[in-house]
Order: structure tokens, then sequence, then C-alpha cells
């Protein structure tokens, strides 16, 4: 069984993505670490857990040769709303700690590299309806320069050196938990707050597109690439996606189920950000090369995620 070591665990991807791990691979094949100490939650799954800051090369390295890895999922970054506040962080976390990643990856010769990319790396002059797969890539934020930086470093360790580095693009990913910093969070917020409140406040506008995935679409995506056989691929980052949504779209879906519900517009600089993203993405080069299939349409994933934060919150919503 391969060895696998996952950075940035306390992200809203790394809380979901770590026990599906435990079950998939087995608790001692899997070594999560963060920059906070250990929750509760990792505690009582008994996971290996490391405090790491990916800034710290050595450290980091120092972990790889101690549990003899094999596959690196590197999660940690700075996500966009958060990265526009502080650049200069996000800089070091996002290009720095990717780059010692990189070449830790490199040094050791491990087996593969995984580093997730994002709708961010898109910008206004990338075809917004449809998004391809091979496009222009002209951010506008930090953090999505970020992950442009991402993709074409691991492009060209992988025609340099030969290093097996995947990555996909994620867009907007919806689970019943509280999420990072990112410009899709409305989404998520305006789920909590119609249980809790009957009303929500929306930093982007009413007609704002954007497409997401149900975070076990999200996790279901990762395991697909990082199992994909190399001869399979013909590219290094891929579009994936379950749907695309608006503002206005989601809070009539909530008002099916909670008629009382409003959802009331004030955007902010998050509206921009998104204006200048994809409103929907082709994946029709990871459905090709590796099988990708989805399984949360919307309708579905509206029913998920009021259920999973009743559960969260323990109100009822019915």
């Amino acid at each position: 069984m391969k060895r696998y070591f996952v950075t940035g665990s306390y992200g809203q991807i790394g809380m979901d993505l770590i026990p599906a791990m435990l079950e998939r691979y087995g608790k001692e094949n899997v070594v999560a670490t963060g920059r906070k100490k250990i929750n509760p939650t990792f505690k009582e799954l008994d996971v290996i857990y490391h405090r790491l800051d990916v800034r710290d090369h050595y450290g980091l390295r120092n972990l790889l040769v101690e549990y003899d890895i094999d596959i690196i999922l590197h999660n940690a970054s700075v996500l966009s709303a958060t990265g526009e506040k502080n650049p200069q962080l996000a800089h070091e976390i996002n290009f720095e700690g990717f780059y010692n990643v990189l070449e830790a990856t490199r040094e050791l010769n491990l087996e593969q590299l995984f580093a997730p990319s994002s709708i961010a790396a898109f910008g206004p002059t990338t075809p917004l309806v449809n998004t391809p797969n091979d496009t222009i890539m002209q951010p506008t934020t930090i953090y999505g320069i970020s992950k442009v930086y991402v993709e074409l470093m691991g492009e060209y360790y992988n025609k340099k050196y030969g290093l097996n580095f995947r990555s996909l693009r994620y867009p907007g990913v919806l689970a019943p938990s509280e999420p990072g910093g990112g410009t899709t969070d409305f989404a998520i917020w305006a789920v909590f707050e119609a249980i809790k409140n009957k009303k929500y406040e929306c930093f982007l506008s009413k007609d704002v597109r954007l497409p997401f995935m149900m975070m076990s679409d999200c996790l279901k995506s990762t395991f697909d690439l990082i199992e994909a056989p190399d001869d399979k691929l013909k590219h290094r980052s891929f579009n994936v996606t379950g749907m695309s949504f608006t503002p206005e779209e989601l809070a009539n879906a909530i008002k099916e189920y909670i008629p009382e519900f409003e959802m009331t517009y004030k955007p902010d600089f998050r509206d921009a950000i998104a204006r200048s993203w994809p409103q929907s993405l082709d994946d029709s080069a990871a459905r090709e090369e590796w099988d990708w299939n989805p399984e949360f349409p919307f309708d579905k994933m509206v029913i998920e995620m009021l259920d999973g934060v009743s559960e969260k919150l323990g109100i009822s919503y019915k």
C-alpha cells in the first residue's frame, strides 16, 4: 500500500478528505499536516498528524523521509477573498509553499504530487461559458495567479524531470461545514443562514453564475485522478464540475423547502472576482482521460446541503 501525505488538512476540503483517505487507504498510510494543533475530530480518528508550515522546507522534507511517503496531496493554500486582504501571506503560502513541496517531491523522487488548482486560475479574458480545458489564463487575484503558477510549474517539472504532477481546477465546493474564505462561500452561508435565521445578505449580485460541485464529488474526482494510470493522461491539469447556478437560483431552490427564506444582495469586492471567473466549465478532457462523472446535480445538492446543515446545527428546517 502506498503512503500519502496531506498538507492543509484543516481546510474545508481537508476536513472531509482525511477521513475519506483513512477509510480508503488505511490510517497507517495517511499522514495529515497543518499549522494548527490536532483537533478533536482527528484525535478521535487516531490520525497520524504533525504540525507543519509548508514554508519550512526542511521540516517538510524530514517528515516525507520519516514516513517514507509516496504521494503528496498539497492542499495548503490561502483562498481568494482572504488572499486579496493579505496578498503577502498568500504569496508566501501559495507560491513559496508550493515550490517547497515541488522541490521536495523532485529531490526525494516521490511517486506523485497532486496539487489542486481552481477556477480562479481563469480570468476575464477567458471564455466564461463552457470554459475549455485549454484556454487563456489571465487571473486578476493573487490566489488565481498562484494557481496558474502551480499548473505551469507542475507541467515544467513533469517535462524536465519526469515528475508525476496532477491537478484539478476545483469549482466552488459545497459541504455542510463552515468554509474557509473563498468567493464561492456564499452558497454555503446561504444554507446555514436559511436554517438559522431564514434570511441571508449575499456578498455577490443575484445574477452571478458560477460552477460548483458537492464535496463528495470533489473527493471522488481527487481519488479518480490520483489513481488514474499515468499513460492515460494527456493533460496534467483538468477542469471538473458538477453544476452551475446563481445566488438567485439557489435562493429560489431553498425557498421550496423554507418558504419564508429571503436573500438580499449587497455586492462587495468579491462580486468583481466572481464575474472574472467561468460561469460553466467544459470537463470533457477529464471525462475522456480518466472517466470523470459527477454524481450530484443541482436539485440533489440542495436537499443534501439542507439536510447536512440541519443535522450539524441541530435545527430542523422541515
